[in-house]
């Protein structure tokens, strides 16, 4: 049976429901912990944005010119050596998409647990995964307009959410000013601020999510480039204002060590009884977040099952052409997290593996305009060289000091990087 192409809007609106998820409504309240200036939590946030821009450009140029499945896996691999294609390839099929699907279904868990104390968020949560898991297992062209629907709901709910926290306040005697204070600049320059990014990075993970079905989509060297910088650009724009909303309608200390902070944010919005509604909506969209990683996550898989023999039956596609085992794997590990993890260790953990590699891919870009300068090149990233330099520095921000400050979760990331060169070198041996 042919495949359905999946066309320039769905893959736009895979990218913004990568994004747009569990960090945008649950971790200001991590941040504030040890960053209370209002303007420089508002700073993380419009970096985070840039650095997310400046990548999706590099990406773009990437996938325009290779335009094949497998995002980092496929663009290492041919710029690099095949062994940093696989590792990254790895930690994609081990936990660079379980974990946040699993992230994003703990969020959702909690949410709906505060509005109805009744429900247990791990058991919603693995309801929600293992419905998903068989919807986009078994039907493309449905999965596809499940995503639409989902995603255009999810952006609507945060622009009247925006609307309503500008009209209608926090509670009396509140006020905020965005100016810089006498205490900004020393937030800024604090280690609780390079760590912060590490929150705000996941957050905004996601705005390459369509290089990952590059070879799905209609038109890709055209439409690829498209999807991820009208994406990137919806969701920059909605997290910087969506965060403020939270900080003009609540005051910070209410918000720091807090998981909900759209909950908390809803309650002084609306009422107890609008709160309620609004946190159960938030919790409900959420599903978007958890539908699109499970749709974009396998497709890695499946492309290095087609290339390493060792992983030839991730490879396996039903009669859809869905590659049904690379999802039931990617969903069985999310499972397991979302039972035996923390939310706070595993974002952390995961954000330092995440950047990782997508510093190596956008390095890729400065390196293959090198190497290959006579290669076509239908869209070529916008400000070369400076917009992936950006990128570059920002992402080397947060990888030192998350070495520094967070060596447990920085040592995880190491140790899941190693257990893959190891397979990998197995698989050659194998192979020879």
């Amino acid at each position: 049976m042919t495949k359905t192409p999946i066309r320039s809007y769905t893959a736009t609106a895979i990218v913004i429901a990568n994004m747009i998820g569990t960090g945008v409504f649950t971790s200001l309240g991590f941040q504030a912990l040890g960053v209370h200036s209002v303007f420089a939590l508002l700073l993380l946030w419009i970096i985070g944005g840039i650095a997310a821009l400046c990548g999706a450009l590099a990406y773009g140029e990437l996938g325009a010119a290779m335009p094949r499945s497998g995002g980092e896996y496929h663009y290492l691999s041919e710029i690099f050596h095949p062994v940093l294609g696989f590792l990254s390839g790895w930690v994609s099929v081990t936990v660079g998409f379980a974990a946040p699907v699993a992230l994003a279904a703990m969020a959702l868990g909690n949410y709906a647990s505060r509005v109805f104390p009744v429900l247990d968020p791990v058991a919603l949560a693995s309801i929600v995964v293992i419905a998903l898991t068989c919807l986009h297992a078994s039907n493309v062209r449905l999965g596809s307009r499940f995503q639409d629907v989902f995603t255009s709901l999810k952006v609507l709910l945060i622009v009247f959410f925006i609307a309503a926290g500008i009209i209608e306040g926090g509670p009396p005697g509140h006020r905020i000013s965005i100016m810089p204070g006498p205490s900004t600049m020393q937030d800024i320059f604090s280690p609780a601020f390079a760590i912060s990014l590490f929150f705000v990075s996941y957050s905004y993970s996601g705005w390459n999510a369509s290089a990952y079905i590059a070879g799905e989509i209609e038109h890709p060297q055209k439409n690829l480039p498209r999807s991820l910088l009208q994406g990137t650009l919806v969701v920059t724009l909605l997290y910087v204002l969506l965060n403020y909303v939270f900080l003009y309608t609540t005051p910070v200390a209410e918000l720091a060590g807090k998981l909900e902070v759209g909950y908390i944010s809803a309650n002084n919005i609306f009422g107890t009884a609008g709160g309620n509604l609004m946190g159960m909506l938030i919790s409900l969209l959420l599903v978007s977040s958890v539908s699109s990683m499970i749709i974009a996550g396998p497709r890695v898989t499946q492309v290095m099952g087609e290339d390493i023999q060792l992983l030839r039956w991730f490879a396996g596609t039903n009669r859809n052409g869905i590659p049904s085992v690379a999802i039931i794997v990617q969903s069985s590990i999310t499972l397991l997290l979302v039972f035996t993890s923390t939310f706070e260790r595993v974002i952390t953990y995961i954000g330092f593996t995440l950047n990782l590699f997508t510093f190596m891919t956008v390095l890729g870009l400065i390196v293959l305009r090198l190497k290959k300068p006579e290669l076509p090149r239908p869209y070529k990233a916008w400000g070369y060289p400076y917009t992936p330099i950006i990128f570059l520095l920002i992402g080397l921000w947060i990888l030192v000091y998350g070495v520094i400050n967070k060596p447990q979760e920085s040592l995880a990331g190491f140790a899941t990087v190693l257990t893959g060169l190891i397979v990998y070198f197995v698989e050659k041996r194998k192979s020879r």
